[in-house]
């Protein structure tokens, strides 16, 4: 008995590792595959595609049973586990270019950055559930008071700020008392603020991004009124500036 059970487990382990070699040959075909597709959608790439999609092709393929859970598995054994994507602009050929002639027309800077004051507003969360925040639970737990993070469906409690970096100095902390709109940008930062930091450097440029309370007329008849050289800046930008990655690490 007990050397009939052992070639049963045998059996059973040698067709368990047939169908997981296949599943592997599979996924990598099934991956080769969709991203030679020449007119594939956007994101139909093998890094987007579900492990039930997967699952499903693999079993059409194979006429072996497999689950998700399985194909998960297998993958994470390969170094694969799923990932939040990074979250990107939609770009289009116009904006390619012209970030590419604002780069080509800058690439030989070098003592030409230490002129630039780089700004930036950001609204920093108070209370803010990001997602990210994972809980350790049985199935059937979900319910569970421990196992929930309540937080509130309305507008987020928060402070909006401004600041801004040159090479060697930085402008105070501006906190923006409502919404920062074109009025309140001069009235509480440019004005009190920014006027009287850049009257102590020899030469500035000063930067500020494409918002709308930027753009805005009497926002752009202040600096030509006062002189204010300021950093021509392309639409839809990656993160060129510096001071955009501060503010992570400001919010910690």
């Amino acid at each position: 008995m007990n050397v009939l059970n052992y070639k049963r487990r045998t059996l059973i382990q040698g067709l368990a590792f047939s169908v997981e070699r296949d599943i592997l040959t599979y996924l990598t075909q099934f991956n080769l595959q969709l991203q030679g597709q020449e007119n594939c959608a956007p994101g139909s790439d093998g890094s987007k595609v579900t492990s039930r999609t997967v699952a499903q092709y693999t079993e059409s393929v194979t006429h072996h049973s497999v689950s998700a859970r399985a194909i998960r598995r297998r993958l994470q054994q390969s170094g694969l586990s799923a990932r939040r994507p990074l979250l990107g602009l939609p770009l289009t050929q116009n904006h390619r270019r012209l970030h590419h002639q604002w780069c080509d027309e800058r690439r030989m800077w070098v003592a030409e950055w230490n002129e630039i004051v780089f700004t930036d507003g950001s609204r920093i969360c108070l209370k803010h559930y990001d997602g990210l925040i994972r809980v350790w639970r049985h199935r059937g737990e979900r319910m569970l008071n421990s196992c929930v993070i309540h937080h509130n469906t309305g507008p987020k409690p928060g402070t909006m700020v401004w600041h801004g970096i040159g090479y060697l100095s930085r402008t105070p902390l501006v906190r923006i008392a409502g919404t920062l709109n074109s009025q309140c940008y001069i009235s509480e930062v440019l004005e009190p603020v920014v006027l009287l930091y850049l009257q102590g450097l020899a030469t500035a440029i000063f930067q500020l991004d494409n918002t709308r309370q930027h753009v805005a007329r009497i926002v752009q008849m202040f600096f030509v009124n006062h002189q204010i050289e300021f950093f021509p800046w392309p639409a839809r930008p990656p993160d060129l500036s510096p001071i955009e990655n501060m503010w992570s690490m400001f919010a910690q």
